[in-house]
């Protein structure tokens, strides 16, 4: 798909939103049949519309940087309110890295998140494309789920706040990949991406990287590599292969840093599924455990989150679950794993195969409150 520069964009947002308006009306966002409580719900056609550049300044006070909470490799996120009272956040293309690329990320964003309607998906709000441009969210003020685990000045999260996000993020990713309108690949699930609401409901941000992936087709093969250093799937850091189960690696990854309070890369560089996989193969799960809950924990739940990343991290792709079947183990009342068991002849490949000086890094504050950043150690390979 060609990309569009900016001068076209004003064109581009006074066409009629065809896509949007297609929806088809019986559109439902699932949730498992497994959950007793679940409901099932009307999906309402995703609606924004384009600010002026006027009122996301006021609302920013002049994008001051007291109001600044976030800061990637080619944005910036400013907190603000709107006339009306409602909080936003207005993520800003920045000036120096205005080039074609990033200009397609921007629209890849704007095109993805006007599809999407969950309540673990963060909802865009609008666009503004006046001396800039720029993406306008719900602001969450509890920041990401990165800065509730890591921030040494906050409470350390307790079990089941780290349950529900863990679910609820499951959750998200099982819509984007099998009940949205399109079917889409995130392609950069971390917890710096994943924001938090003040109800402590999780929601997937960041669509910088995301694809459209049709029905059709069983995968999509890119170049250049792109994503974070630690969450990357085998296959797709090795071939640029991307499907479904690239987003379960990356998912699996980001339930390790919710059990163990680690991130997803130490100071020496080693990946936390490095560490994790051969302590989950041999069972002994309690020792991935984050010590500051000192022990206050669901045993059953840990269990069943422990199980499935371990599945979500298996370096063959052919041997890892969907979301819907992730689903399924997070929350059924008996773990059955008998059903996920390798042939004795299959082996897993070594994790550890690249090694972090193939990737380019970019430092990022992981104690910011950002709504939707490609940063975070965000690395792309060329």
């Amino acid at each position: 798909m060609r990309y569009i520069r900016t001068g076209s964009f004003k064109r581009l947002f006074s066409m009629k939103r065809q896509s949007l308006e297609d929806l088809p009306k019986d559109c439902i966002f699932m949730k498992q049949e497994s959950f007793k409580d679940a409901e099932t719900e009307s999906c309402k056609k995703p609606t924004w519309k384009c600010f002026s550049f006027e009122e996301i300044y006021v609302a920013t006070n002049g994008f001051c940087s007291e109001n600044m909470v976030g800061k990637g490799g080619y944005a910036e996120v400013y907190k603000g309110v709107l006339e009306d009272g409602q909080a936003i956040a207005v993520k800003r293309l920045t000036q120096i890295s205005c080039d074609e690329r990033k200009e397609k990320e921007f629209l890849t964003e704007i095109g993805t998140l006007g599809h999407v309607n969950h309540p673990n998906v963060s909802s865009l709000l609008g666009c503004c494309i006046d001396n800039g441009l720029y993406l306008i969210f719900q602001f969450s003020s509890k920041g990401s789920v990165a800065s509730l685990l890591h921030d040494e000045d906050l409470p350390v999260m307790d079990w089941n706040t780290r349950y529900k996000i863990a679910i609820g993020t499951a959750q998200g990713l099982h819509y984007l990949h099998k009940v949205c309108p399109r079917r889409i690949i995130h392609r950069d699930i971390k917890a710096s991406n994943v924001l938090v609401t003040k109800d402590f409901e999780p929601q997937i941000s960041d669509f910088g990287l995301a694809k459209w992936l049709p029905s059709q087709w069983s995968h999509h093969s890119i170049a250049p590599i792109e994503g974070t250093f630690g969450h990357l799937a085998p296959e797709y850091f090795m071939h640029g292969v991307v499907d479904e189960k690239t987003d379960v690696f990356a998912f699996g990854v980001f339930l390790l840093e919710i059990l163990s309070g680690k991130k997803s890369v130490d100071g020496s560089h080693q990946s936390l599924h490095g560490w994790a996989k051969p302590i989950l193969n041999e069972g002994e799960v309690e020792k991935i455990v984050d010590p500051r809950l000192e022990g206050e924990y669901d045993l059953s739940q840990l269990n069943r989150l422990a199980f499935a990343a371990s599945l979500c991290i298996r370096a063959s792709s052919t041997w890892r679950p969907t979301m819907s079947e992730i689903l399924d183990v997070m929350v059924s009342e008996e773990l059955d794993k008998s059903p996920w068991k390798m042939p004795d002849e299959e082996t897993e490949e070594q994790d550890d195969f690249w090694g972090f000086e193939d990737l380019e890094f970019e430092f990022y504050d992981s104690s910011t409150s950002s709504p939707s950043l490609q940063d975070s150690g965000s690395t792309k390979s060329s």
